[in-house]
């Protein structure tokens, strides 16, 4: 599964929400699995989309053709975007599916990984992280994705904003020591992400 993730800060919101809706055009589009997203917690001016895809092959046709169409709705609405793809590697939990009705947060982190270090990276993600969060009261699915030049993006879905503050407050600071994050991470960059039920498709 390819991982889409788009990152724009907006600068006519009523016209962005607008547009945003008419992404529901994305149902029947071949290898479409599934789209959400909102609004960032810390900085309410940036908004995170996060779509699914069966494959890159299908992805690719469909920016070819549909996607300029749909996206024209927002044009002038947002500035500095981010685009990045990731193909999906694992599950954190089991059975991600890209649905957004049932979590009120997504935590979105994004690594750039020391060349010599992803090994060691993915590693302590699939068998330190990945149990800890699995194990958290509301989180709900989530995934981890690569991409070329040792970038790594672990996304999770929680209950509640309330839920995820307390997996960070009892037990971040003893995952990273265990795992060596720091010697792992050259730049590590995150969010907290509030959804929109309306961007949902």
């Amino acid at each position: 599964m390819l991982v889409k993730w788009i990152r724009c800060t907006v600068v006519d919101r009523r016209r962005f929400e607008r547009g945003q809706r008419k992404w529901a055009g994305l149902l029947g589009e071949p290898g479409f699995r599934g789209q959400g997203g909102g609004w960032s917690r810390g900085r309410p001016d940036v908004a995170h989309v996060f779509a699914f895809w069966e494959s890159r092959a299908l992805y690719d046709s469909f920016m070819a053709r549909s996607h300029d169409r749909l996206a024209a709705g927002q044009a002038g609405a947002y500035r500095d975007m981010q685009v990045k793809l990731f193909d999906h590697r694992f599950d954190v939990k089991t059975g991600f599916e890209p649905k957004f009705t049932d979590a009120d947060v997504v935590r979105v982190a994004h690594s750039k990984v020391r060349e010599d270090r992803s090994e060691h990276y993915a590693t302590m993600q699939e068998k330190v992280w990945n149990p800890a969060m699995a194990g958290s009261p509301g989180m709900i699915r989530g995934l981890f994705g690569e991409a070329p030049e040792n970038e790594f993006l672990v996304m999770s879905m929680w209950l509640s904003e309330a839920e995820h503050g307390k997996y960070r407050r009892e037990r971040i600071e003893r995952l990273l020591l265990r795992t060596q994050t720091e010697a792992d991470v050259a730049v590590l960059s995150g969010d907290v992400v509030r959804l929109e039920p309306s961007w949902t498709v």
